[in-house]
């Protein structure tokens, strides 16, 4: 209605109207219209260009938010600090990153590098497309007092894996006087999540109650999945209980946790709750209650579920991960065959997850047949994998094959798989060994 006002004003050919309505197009996903806006647009600035480019970035289309950026500095429009950010944000896969790395070139040529959005934006794109040697390059460039681009650099790390160095990031931060916000306290409570003991979690929510951060949604979501990976499942709904509204994030959040600490039959119930209150679901809640009903040996419900996330509109269809809880759950309770037909039927390719957890209830119920197939088609997905070898053999051990396990075992050797050592740690008062 507005554009319809703006046009017959005469406000159309105005560059600040005309950009505001490229940018509403592109924050409301209406790209096309977007695009049809710039197109029509006599004069173009930057703030133009650049609300374009955060259209292709929400979008998802990187090569697109590339190639007109080339085309800004083809029509002498120079792109400034927002924009390089913005292009930076679409870059977020391994195979996006030799166009970040042109992107960095660029900065470096114009001396953007050590601007605090555009470090900011390079450790993230970094990050996401998992190069951590470069990552660490512009992580050294970092001023202690950047708060924007320290939490960038926790989240980084934690994205990558490395959560106790994030963590040592955070208290680098305490040790400087930096100035910590959400999105701090939320990544830190991430990397806590991650690797660190439960004491750390707990001292950090202390702080947090001290900053006055603990009625804010974001930092309280992260608390519930920081104590639910923990698996202090009540200290965790403790939080959850003290929202005031709690989001889709905070029932996932505490649900999952409730399902993967043996919780399954509360899970169970707050997924039937959350359908009392309207609270519409998405493919992480059913895959928690899913995990929940496979845990507690409810096929009944799960199935019902499943039923309920393909055919009721929750979601446009399962995911892999959903059938290979579906297939665990008909395992657990030794509906193999069903199992192995649910597979076979299913409408996407099914992945290593699913076949795992088949040949993992085959060794449970000691079907030795469909452990058999099930075996081979692992090892024709992942020709290396020591597991689906090893599963192998068991199952010919466990059934007093023992010749055959031995073959299985020869033939790991003879192409070099190795099995992987397994490890377990324990939390003793101040250490985790």
């Amino acid at each position: 209605m507005l554009h319809s006002v703006g046009l017959r004003c005469g406000f159309s050919a105005s560059v600040v109207v005309g950009t505001a309505l490229v940018d509403m197009y592109a924050k409301c996903h209406r790209l096309c219209a977007a695009q049809q806006v710039f197109a029509e647009m006599e004069e173009k600035n930057v703030a133009t260009f650049t609300a374009l480019v955060t259209g292709f970035v929400l979008s998802r289309r990187p090569h697109d938010a590339m190639v007109l950026v080339r085309d800004m500095e083809q029509s002498g429009v120079a792109p400034n600090v927002m924009t390089y950010s913005s292009l930076l944000s679409s870059f977020s896969s391994p195979e996006d990153v030799d166009h970040g790395k042109q992107v960095h070139c660029a900065l470096l040529k114009k001396g953007l590098e050590h601007n605090p959005f555009v470090l900011s934006s390079l450790v993230t794109m970094y990050s996401k497309c998992g190069i951590l040697k470069d990552f660490i390059k512009v992580q050294m460039a970092v001023s202690s007092q950047d708060q924007v681009s320290l939490n960038s650099v926790i989240t980084g790390l934690c994205s990558l894996g490395r959560g106790e160095e994030a963590f040592q990031q955070f208290l680098e931060m305490r040790r400087h006087g930096t100035d910590m916000d959400v999105f701090t306290f939320a990544s830190v409570l991430k990397a806590i999540g991650s690797s660190y003991s439960l004491l750390e979690g707990r001292q950090v929510h202390c702080l947090i109650l001290k900053s006055g951060y603990d009625s804010v949604v974001d930092v309280q979501n992260s608390l519930i999945s920081m104590y639910a990976r923990h698996g202090a499942i009540g200290e965790s709904n403790n939080v959850f209980i003290l929202m005031e509204a709690p989001n889709l994030v905070s029932w996932n959040s505490l649900m999952t946790g409730r399902a993967q600490h043996g919780h399954g039959k509360e899970a169970v119930e707050m997924f039937e709750q959350m359908r009392r209150l309207h609270v519409r679901p998405d493919h992480i809640t059913f895959l928690s209650v899913l995990t929940a009903c496979s845990h507690v040996g409810l096929v009944d419900k799960g199935l019902e579920y499943f039923s309920l996330m393909k055919d009721m509109g929750y979601l446009a269809g399962a995911r892999t991960e959903h059938y290979a809880c579906m297939v665990d759950l008909l395992g657990r309770a030794g509906y193999l065959n069903k199992a192995e037909c649910l597979i076979n039927d299913m409408p996407i390719k099914p992945g290593t997850s699913v076949y795992r957890a088949l040949l993992g209830a085959c060794k449970i119920h000691g079907n030795l047949e469909i452990a058999i197939r099930v075996s081979k088609r692992l090892i024709e997905l992942n020709p290396h994998d020591s597991s689906a070898h090893v599963q192998l053999s068991n199952a010919f051990a466990g059934d007093g094959h023992w010749g055959n396990a031995a073959e299985i075992r020869e033939a790991m050797s003879d192409k070099g798989v190795v099995k992987e050592p397994a490890w377990s740690c324990i939390e003793d008062q101040m250490q985790v060994r």
